[in-house]
Protein backbone atom coordinates (compact mmCIF):
# COMPACT_ATOMS: atom_id res chain seq x y z
CA UNK A 1 0.00 0.00 0.00
CA UNK A 2 0.81 3.50 0.25
CA UNK A 3 2.88 4.92 3.36
CA UNK A 4 -0.29 5.44 5.36
CA UNK A 5 -2.64 8.32 6.63
CA UNK A 6 -0.17 10.41 7.80
CA UNK A 7 2.54 11.03 10.22
CA UNK A 8 0.80 12.36 13.32
CA UNK A 9 3.97 13.47 14.67
CA UNK A 10 4.48 10.14 16.28
CA UNK A 11 6.32 7.31 14.87
CA UNK A 12 3.66 4.54 16.17
CA UNK A 13 0.81 6.99 15.50
CA UNK A 14 2.22 7.21 11.45
CA UNK A 15 2.42 2.87 11.55
CA UNK A 16 -1.32 2.48 13.06
CA UNK A 17 -2.71 5.22 10.39
CA UNK A 18 -0.69 2.41 7.65
CA UNK A 19 -1.88 -0.61 9.62
CA UNK A 20 -5.77 0.89 9.92
CA UNK A 21 -5.72 1.84 6.18
CA UNK A 22 -4.09 -1.67 5.11
CA UNK A 23 -6.60 -3.68 7.41
CA UNK A 24 -9.43 -1.17 6.40
CA UNK A 25 -8.39 -3.29 2.58
CA UNK A 26 -7.85 -6.35 3.85
CA UNK A 27 -11.43 -6.86 5.74
CA UNK A 28 -13.98 -3.86 4.66
CA UNK A 29 -15.11 -5.95 1.94
CA UNK A 30 -17.76 -7.48 4.79
CA UNK A 31 -18.41 -4.39 6.39
CA UNK A 32 -16.13 -2.72 8.80
CA UNK A 33 -15.84 -4.43 12.75
CA UNK A 34 -12.63 -3.06 14.07
CA UNK A 35 -12.15 -6.72 15.84
CA UNK A 36 -12.35 -8.16 12.66
CA UNK A 37 -9.54 -5.97 11.64
CA UNK A 38 -7.76 -6.34 14.74
CA UNK A 39 -7.69 -9.71 14.53
CA UNK A 40 -7.86 -9.60 18.54
CA UNK A 41 -9.05 -8.20 21.16
CA UNK A 42 -5.16 -6.62 21.65
CA UNK A 43 -5.60 -5.55 17.66
CA UNK A 44 -9.01 -4.45 18.29
CA UNK A 45 -7.59 -1.85 21.61
CA UNK A 46 -5.10 -0.66 19.56
CA UNK A 47 -7.16 0.46 16.29
CA UNK A 48 -9.54 2.07 18.93
CA UNK A 49 -6.94 3.75 20.69
CA UNK A 50 -5.37 4.91 17.20
CA UNK A 51 -9.07 6.69 16.69
CA UNK A 52 -9.45 8.78 19.39
CA UNK A 53 -6.15 9.76 20.01
CA UNK A 54 -6.41 13.56 19.97
CA UNK A 55 -3.62 13.54 17.67
CA UNK A 56 -5.00 11.71 14.83
CA UNK A 57 -7.28 13.94 12.86
CA UNK A 58 -8.88 13.67 9.47
CA UNK A 59 -7.08 17.20 8.45
CA UNK A 60 -3.73 15.16 8.72
CA UNK A 61 -5.24 12.07 6.50
CA UNK A 62 -6.15 14.99 3.63
CA UNK A 63 -3.00 16.94 3.71
CA UNK A 64 -1.23 13.32 3.27
CA UNK A 65 -3.37 12.25 0.27
CA UNK A 66 -3.52 16.05 -1.04
CA UNK A 67 0.41 15.94 -0.91
CA UNK A 68 0.91 13.09 -2.96
CA UNK A 69 -2.36 14.07 -5.09
CA UNK A 70 -0.28 17.55 -6.02
CA UNK A 71 2.50 15.51 -7.12
CA UNK A 72 1.31 14.01 -10.02
CA UNK A 73 -0.27 16.84 -12.02
CA UNK A 74 2.20 17.89 -14.43
CA UNK A 75 0.46 18.81 -17.90
CA UNK A 76 -2.94 16.94 -16.93
CA UNK A 77 -6.49 18.76 -17.18
CA UNK A 78 -7.90 17.83 -14.34
CA UNK A 79 -11.46 17.95 -12.68
CA UNK A 80 -12.83 18.35 -9.39
CA UNK A 81 -15.60 16.66 -8.78
CA UNK A 82 -17.13 17.68 -4.95
CA UNK A 83 -20.17 16.25 -3.15
CA UNK A 84 -21.45 15.80 0.23
CA UNK A 85 -22.32 12.18 1.84
CA UNK A 86 -24.15 11.15 4.99
CA UNK A 87 -22.22 8.78 7.52
CA UNK A 88 -25.24 9.46 10.24
CA UNK A 89 -28.16 10.86 9.98
CA UNK A 90 -31.13 10.96 12.11
CA UNK A 91 -33.53 12.54 9.89
CA UNK A 92 -34.35 15.29 11.57
CA UNK A 93 -31.55 17.52 10.78
CA UNK A 94 -28.92 16.23 13.04
CA UNK A 95 -26.04 13.75 11.81
CA UNK A 96 -22.29 13.36 10.85
CA UNK A 97 -21.58 14.13 6.88
CA UNK A 98 -18.35 13.94 4.69
CA UNK A 99 -17.80 16.92 2.01
CA UNK A 100 -15.03 15.42 -0.43
CA UNK A 101 -13.39 16.56 -3.30
CA UNK A 102 -11.90 14.11 -5.66
CA UNK A 103 -9.64 15.04 -8.68
CA UNK A 104 -10.09 13.01 -11.89
CA UNK A 105 -8.01 13.27 -15.15
CA UNK A 106 -10.72 15.22 -17.74
CA UNK A 107 -9.15 13.06 -20.77
CA UNK A 108 -9.91 9.40 -19.22
CA UNK A 109 -11.76 9.53 -16.03
CA UNK A 110 -9.08 8.12 -13.78
CA UNK A 111 -8.82 9.14 -10.25
CA UNK A 112 -6.10 10.82 -9.26
CA UNK A 113 -6.69 11.20 -5.62
CA UNK A 114 -8.13 13.13 -2.91
CA UNK A 115 -8.03 16.81 -3.02
CA UNK A 116 -9.67 17.82 -0.05
CA UNK A 117 -12.19 16.60 2.48
CA UNK A 118 -14.15 17.86 5.14
CA UNK A 119 -16.29 16.22 8.15
CA UNK A 120 -19.89 18.68 9.06
CA UNK A 121 -21.50 18.00 12.07
CA UNK A 122 -24.96 19.05 11.84
CA UNK A 123 -27.36 19.52 15.10
CA UNK A 124 -30.45 20.83 15.70
CA UNK A 125 -29.36 24.42 17.32
CA UNK A 126 -30.93 27.19 15.95
CA UNK A 127 -29.37 29.50 13.07
CA UNK A 128 -30.53 32.71 11.53
CA UNK A 129 -31.91 32.99 8.05
CA UNK A 130 -29.07 31.91 5.71
CA UNK A 131 -29.80 34.99 3.93
CA UNK A 132 -28.74 36.77 7.24
CA UNK A 133 -25.72 35.25 7.61
CA UNK A 134 -22.19 35.54 5.82
CA UNK A 135 -20.56 32.98 3.86
CA UNK A 136 -18.36 32.00 6.09
CA UNK A 137 -20.98 31.18 8.69
CA UNK A 138 -22.97 28.70 6.28
CA UNK A 139 -22.34 25.62 6.09
CA UNK A 140 -22.47 26.27 1.91
CA UNK A 141 -19.55 27.60 2.31
CA UNK A 142 -18.24 24.28 1.81
CA UNK A 143 -18.62 24.01 -2.12
CA UNK A 144 -16.08 27.75 -1.87
CA UNK A 145 -13.31 26.39 -0.27
CA UNK A 146 -13.04 23.37 -1.80
CA UNK A 147 -12.51 25.36 -5.47
CA UNK A 148 -10.72 27.52 -3.82
CA UNK A 149 -8.24 24.75 -2.51
CA UNK A 150 -8.23 23.71 -6.52
CA UNK A 151 -6.10 26.38 -7.02
CA UNK A 152 -2.65 24.56 -5.74
CA UNK A 153 -3.46 21.97 -8.85
CA UNK A 154 -2.47 24.74 -11.12
CA UNK A 155 0.42 25.90 -9.24
CA UNK A 156 1.44 22.39 -9.74
CA UNK A 157 1.44 21.99 -12.65
CA UNK A 158 -2.05 20.97 -14.17
CA UNK A 159 -2.74 22.47 -17.52
CA UNK A 160 -6.27 23.14 -16.70
CA UNK A 161 -8.90 22.46 -13.44
CA UNK A 162 -12.43 22.44 -13.95
CA UNK A 163 -14.34 22.15 -10.88
CA UNK A 164 -17.90 20.43 -11.24
CA UNK A 165 -20.84 19.71 -8.81
CA UNK A 166 -24.17 18.88 -8.96
CA UNK A 167 -27.17 21.61 -8.06
CA UNK A 168 -26.77 21.92 -3.99
CA UNK A 169 -23.76 23.64 -5.35
CA UNK A 170 -26.20 26.03 -7.67
CA UNK A 171 -24.54 29.23 -6.11
CA UNK A 172 -23.18 32.77 -7.05
CA UNK A 173 -20.88 33.02 -5.44
CA UNK A 174 -19.47 29.75 -7.20
CA UNK A 175 -18.98 31.81 -10.24
CA UNK A 176 -18.23 35.19 -8.98
CA UNK A 177 -15.68 33.85 -6.69
CA UNK A 178 -13.86 31.33 -8.35
CA UNK A 179 -10.00 31.71 -8.82
CA UNK A 180 -8.09 32.91 -11.83
CA UNK A 181 -7.57 30.31 -14.36
CA UNK A 182 -10.16 27.65 -12.86
CA UNK A 183 -13.46 26.81 -14.63
CA UNK A 184 -16.46 25.91 -13.06
CA UNK A 185 -19.50 23.32 -14.28
CA UNK A 186 -22.64 23.41 -12.04
CA UNK A 187 -25.90 21.94 -12.80
CA UNK A 188 -28.72 24.76 -12.08
CA UNK A 189 -30.85 24.46 -9.31
CA UNK A 190 -32.42 27.67 -9.18
CA UNK A 191 -34.47 29.75 -11.88
CA UNK A 192 -32.55 32.45 -11.50
CA UNK A 193 -33.02 36.31 -13.06
CA UNK A 194 -31.31 37.43 -16.21
CA UNK A 195 -29.80 40.74 -16.62
CA UNK A 196 -31.40 41.39 -19.70
CA UNK A 197 -34.49 40.06 -18.65
CA UNK A 198 -36.47 36.67 -18.59
CA UNK A 199 -35.41 33.77 -16.20
CA UNK A 200 -32.77 31.06 -16.83
CA UNK A 201 -35.19 28.05 -17.19
CA UNK A 202 -36.41 28.83 -20.11
CA UNK A 203 -33.72 30.84 -21.52
CA UNK A 204 -32.97 27.75 -24.10
CA UNK A 205 -36.47 27.21 -25.27
CA UNK A 206 -36.19 29.45 -27.97
CA UNK A 207 -32.67 28.45 -29.50
CA UNK A 208 -31.80 25.92 -31.97
CA UNK A 209 -30.73 22.57 -31.35
CA UNK A 210 -26.89 22.37 -31.65
CA UNK A 211 -27.49 18.62 -32.81
CA UNK A 212 -28.33 15.17 -30.52
CA UNK A 213 -26.62 12.40 -29.38
CA UNK A 214 -27.33 8.97 -27.68
CA UNK A 215 -25.64 7.25 -24.89
CA UNK A 216 -25.46 5.60 -21.55
CA UNK A 217 -26.25 7.55 -18.51
CA UNK A 218 -23.59 7.29 -15.88
CA UNK A 219 -25.96 6.73 -13.29
CA UNK A 220 -27.73 3.51 -11.77
CA UNK A 221 -30.11 2.93 -14.51
CA UNK A 222 -27.57 2.83 -17.01
CA UNK A 223 -30.19 3.22 -19.45
CA UNK A 224 -29.63 4.92 -22.87
CA UNK A 225 -31.05 8.44 -23.57
CA UNK A 226 -31.01 10.34 -26.92
CA UNK A 227 -30.70 13.93 -25.91
CA UNK A 228 -30.68 17.03 -27.56
CA UNK A 229 -28.43 20.03 -27.12
CA UNK A 230 -28.86 23.86 -26.96
CA UNK A 231 -26.87 26.65 -25.75
CA UNK A 232 -26.41 30.48 -24.54
CA UNK A 233 -24.82 32.76 -22.93
CA UNK A 234 -26.02 34.22 -20.43
CA UNK A 235 -25.80 36.88 -17.94
CA UNK A 236 -26.92 35.92 -14.41
CA UNK A 237 -28.19 38.72 -11.76
CA UNK A 238 -26.44 39.04 -8.39
CA UNK A 239 -29.05 37.58 -5.42
CA UNK A 240 -30.22 39.82 -2.92
CA UNK A 241 -28.33 40.03 0.47
CA UNK A 242 -30.09 41.67 3.66
CA UNK A 243 -27.06 42.82 4.16
CA UNK A 244 -25.58 45.80 1.53
CA UNK A 245 -21.81 44.93 2.61
CA UNK A 246 -22.45 41.51 1.65
CA UNK A 247 -23.77 42.51 -1.33
CA UNK A 248 -21.51 45.14 -2.15
CA UNK A 249 -18.43 42.44 -2.06
CA UNK A 250 -20.31 40.82 -4.83
CA UNK A 251 -20.20 42.03 -8.52
CA UNK A 252 -23.57 42.71 -10.05
CA UNK A 253 -23.65 40.00 -12.63
CA UNK A 254 -21.82 37.22 -13.84
CA UNK A 255 -21.16 35.81 -17.33
CA UNK A 256 -21.75 31.84 -18.09
CA UNK A 257 -22.44 29.58 -20.54
CA UNK A 258 -25.77 27.41 -20.14
CA UNK A 259 -25.91 24.03 -21.48
CA UNK A 260 -28.98 22.60 -22.21
CA UNK A 261 -28.96 18.99 -22.60
CA UNK A 262 -32.90 17.77 -23.02
CA UNK A 263 -33.89 14.38 -23.33
CA UNK A 264 -36.39 13.41 -26.32
CA UNK A 265 -38.29 10.25 -26.72
CA UNK A 266 -38.02 9.11 -23.15
CA UNK A 267 -39.22 5.62 -22.47
CA UNK A 268 -42.84 5.57 -21.18
CA UNK A 269 -43.14 6.14 -17.35
CA UNK A 270 -39.67 7.31 -17.23
CA UNK A 271 -38.79 11.25 -16.34
CA UNK A 272 -36.86 12.80 -19.18
CA UNK A 273 -33.48 13.54 -18.14
CA UNK A 274 -32.90 17.46 -18.34
CA UNK A 275 -29.89 19.04 -17.28
CA UNK A 276 -29.09 22.80 -17.70
CA UNK A 277 -25.76 23.30 -16.70
CA UNK A 278 -23.90 26.69 -16.33
CA UNK A 279 -20.32 27.11 -16.74
CA UNK A 280 -17.49 29.07 -17.42
CA UNK A 281 -16.20 27.29 -20.21
CA UNK A 282 -16.53 28.72 -23.65
CA UNK A 283 -18.87 26.81 -25.51
CA UNK A 284 -19.34 27.83 -29.78
CA UNK A 285 -20.76 24.13 -31.41
CA UNK A 286 -21.99 20.88 -30.97
CA UNK A 287 -18.47 19.56 -29.97
CA UNK A 288 -17.90 21.76 -27.37
CA UNK A 289 -21.47 21.15 -25.89
CA UNK A 290 -20.68 17.59 -25.33
CA UNK A 291 -17.34 18.30 -23.97
CA UNK A 292 -19.04 20.03 -21.16
CA UNK A 293 -22.01 17.10 -20.90
CA UNK A 294 -19.67 14.53 -20.74
CA UNK A 295 -17.51 16.18 -18.41
CA UNK A 296 -20.40 16.32 -16.61
CA UNK A 297 -20.97 13.18 -16.40
CA UNK A 298 -17.87 12.17 -14.59
CA UNK A 299 -19.31 13.46 -11.42
CA UNK A 300 -20.50 9.88 -11.15
CA UNK A 301 -17.13 8.67 -10.00
CA UNK A 302 -17.53 10.39 -6.93
CA UNK A 303 -20.48 8.37 -6.52
CA UNK A 304 -18.97 5.46 -7.09
CA UNK A 305 -16.40 6.47 -4.32
CA UNK A 306 -19.44 6.75 -1.66
CA UNK A 307 -20.75 3.16 -3.12
CA UNK A 308 -17.71 1.24 -1.78
CA UNK A 309 -17.42 4.01 1.54
CA UNK A 310 -21.22 2.52 2.05
CA UNK A 311 -23.37 -0.71 1.73
CA UNK A 312 -21.86 -1.88 -1.52
CA UNK A 313 -18.28 -1.66 0.35
CA UNK A 314 -16.97 -0.81 3.45
CA UNK A 315 -20.51 -0.57 5.02
CA UNK A 316 -19.33 3.06 6.80
CA UNK A 317 -22.90 3.76 7.91
CA UNK A 318 -23.57 0.67 9.95
CA UNK A 319 -20.18 1.39 12.30
CA UNK A 320 -21.64 1.62 16.36
CA UNK A 321 -19.03 4.16 17.21
CA UNK A 322 -20.94 6.79 18.79
CA UNK A 323 -18.47 9.73 19.68
CA UNK A 324 -17.86 12.17 16.25
CA UNK A 325 -14.03 12.22 16.76
CA UNK A 326 -13.49 8.86 16.48
CA UNK A 327 -15.92 8.52 13.61
CA UNK A 328 -14.21 11.20 11.43
CA UNK A 329 -11.49 9.41 11.34
CA UNK A 330 -12.49 6.32 10.11
CA UNK A 331 -14.94 8.40 7.79
CA UNK A 332 -11.80 9.70 6.78
CA UNK A 333 -9.42 6.68 6.73
CA UNK A 334 -12.40 4.53 4.49
CA UNK A 335 -13.02 7.49 1.82
CA UNK A 336 -8.83 6.89 1.40
CA UNK A 337 -9.11 3.10 1.42
CA UNK A 338 -12.28 3.83 -1.36
CA UNK A 339 -10.01 6.31 -3.52
CA UNK A 340 -7.40 2.88 -3.23
CA UNK A 341 -9.78 0.61 -4.40
CA UNK A 342 -11.38 3.05 -7.06
CA UNK A 343 -7.81 3.80 -8.74
CA UNK A 344 -6.89 -0.47 -9.38
CA UNK A 345 -10.54 -0.76 -10.69
CA UNK A 346 -10.69 2.24 -13.34
CA UNK A 347 -7.07 1.40 -14.45
CA UNK A 348 -7.51 -2.91 -14.44
CA UNK A 349 -7.43 -2.37 -18.12
CA UNK A 350 -4.51 -0.29 -18.27
CA UNK A 351 -5.86 2.50 -20.47
CA UNK A 352 -5.29 5.16 -17.73
CA UNK A 353 -1.29 4.38 -17.55
CA UNK A 354 -1.20 4.80 -13.59
CA UNK A 355 1.74 3.75 -11.90
CA UNK A 356 1.28 1.12 -9.49
CA UNK A 357 2.87 3.53 -6.83
CA UNK A 358 -0.75 5.15 -6.99
CA UNK A 359 -1.51 2.48 -4.63
CA UNK A 360 1.23 0.47 -3.23
CA UNK A 361 4.95 0.79 -2.17
CA UNK A 362 7.77 0.93 -5.02
CA UNK A 363 9.63 -1.27 -2.38
CA UNK A 364 7.02 -4.09 -2.84
CA UNK A 365 7.18 -4.43 -6.51
CA UNK A 366 9.55 -7.32 -7.06
CA UNK A 367 7.28 -9.00 -4.58
CA UNK A 368 4.03 -8.55 -5.85
CA UNK A 369 5.49 -9.37 -9.18
CA UNK A 370 6.69 -12.59 -8.09
CA UNK A 371 3.62 -13.37 -6.90
CA UNK A 372 2.38 -12.26 -10.02
CA UNK A 373 4.23 -14.81 -11.70
CA UNK A 374 3.47 -17.87 -10.20
CA UNK A 375 -0.65 -16.97 -10.49
CA UNK A 376 0.25 -16.62 -14.51
CA UNK A 377 -1.50 -19.87 -16.31
CA UNK A 378 -0.42 -21.45 -19.75
CA UNK A 379 -2.05 -19.63 -22.61
CA UNK A 380 -1.31 -16.16 -23.25
CA UNK A 381 -4.59 -15.20 -22.14
CA UNK A 382 -4.00 -16.21 -18.35
CA UNK A 383 -0.47 -13.82 -18.74
CA UNK A 384 -0.07 -10.26 -17.44
CA UNK A 385 -0.40 -8.33 -20.53
CA UNK A 386 0.34 -4.77 -18.65
CA UNK A 387 3.75 -3.42 -18.25
CA UNK A 388 5.84 -3.88 -15.33
CA UNK A 389 5.00 -1.62 -12.32
CA UNK A 390 1.97 -0.13 -14.01
CA UNK A 391 -1.58 -0.09 -11.81
CA UNK A 392 -3.38 -2.42 -14.30
CA UNK A 393 -0.51 -5.05 -13.58
CA UNK A 394 -0.78 -5.02 -9.63
CA UNK A 395 -4.92 -5.08 -10.73
CA UNK A 396 -4.45 -8.19 -13.33
CA UNK A 397 -2.90 -9.92 -10.21
CA UNK A 398 -5.64 -9.38 -7.64
CA UNK A 399 -7.75 -10.39 -10.32
CA UNK A 400 -6.12 -13.69 -10.65
CA UNK A 401 -5.80 -14.29 -6.82
CA UNK A 402 -9.81 -13.95 -6.78
CA UNK A 403 -9.91 -16.54 -9.20
CA UNK A 404 -10.77 -14.64 -12.34
CA UNK A 405 -9.71 -17.09 -15.41
CA UNK A 406 -8.70 -14.57 -18.06
CA UNK A 407 -11.37 -15.30 -20.36
CA UNK A 408 -14.87 -13.56 -18.65
CA UNK A 409 -15.33 -10.00 -17.62
CA UNK A 410 -13.28 -8.88 -14.87
CA UNK A 411 -14.06 -8.34 -11.10
CA UNK A 412 -15.95 -5.07 -10.04
CA UNK A 413 -15.35 -2.55 -7.05
CA UNK A 414 -16.93 -5.03 -4.37
CA UNK A 415 -15.17 -7.95 -5.36
CA UNK A 416 -11.85 -6.21 -6.22
CA UNK A 417 -11.73 -5.72 -2.50
CA UNK A 418 -12.27 -9.39 -1.38
CA UNK A 419 -9.26 -10.19 -4.02
CA UNK A 420 -7.08 -7.10 -2.67
CA UNK A 421 -7.25 -9.32 0.47
CA UNK A 422 -5.33 -12.49 -0.54
CA UNK A 423 -2.71 -10.09 -2.21
CA UNK A 424 -2.04 -7.96 1.01
CA UNK A 425 -2.03 -11.17 3.08
CA UNK A 426 0.90 -13.04 1.09
CA UNK A 427 3.01 -9.74 1.04
CA UNK A 428 2.05 -9.53 5.77
CA UNK A 429 3.13 -13.41 5.20
CA UNK A 430 6.60 -12.49 3.40
CA UNK A 431 7.41 -9.48 5.75
CA UNK A 432 6.74 -11.45 9.07
CA UNK A 433 9.34 -13.97 7.47
CA UNK A 434 11.67 -11.36 6.34
CA UNK A 435 11.85 -12.09 2.62
CA UNK A 436 10.86 -7.91 2.35
CA UNK A 437 11.15 -5.14 4.37
CA UNK A 438 9.43 -4.21 7.20
CA UNK A 439 6.83 -1.28 6.31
Amino acid sequence: MMAGLGKFGDKRLARGGAVLLQRLLDTGHSGISLRAMGGDRAGELQLNGFLNNPRVSPAEMVATARAHLLGRMQGREVLVIQDTTSLRDDGNKKGLYLHPAIAVDAADGALLGLLTAECLVRDETPKLHCNKRALAQKESRRWIEAMEQAEDLLTSGASGVTVIADREADLYEMFACRPEGIDVLVRANHNRKLSGGGWLYNACDPVAELGRSQGKLQSASGRTANVALRTRRISIKRPKRNRACLAAALPAYVELTLVDVREVNSPKGVEPLHWRLLTTRTVESLSDALTVAGLYRRRWVIEQVFRVMKTQGFDIEAVPIKENAPLKNLACATLIAAIHIQQMLHDRDGTAGRPMTDVFYAADQPVIEAIGKSSEGKTERQRNPHPSGSLAHVAWICARLGGWTGYYRKSGPIVLIRNHVKLMTMLEEMQRSGLMRVR
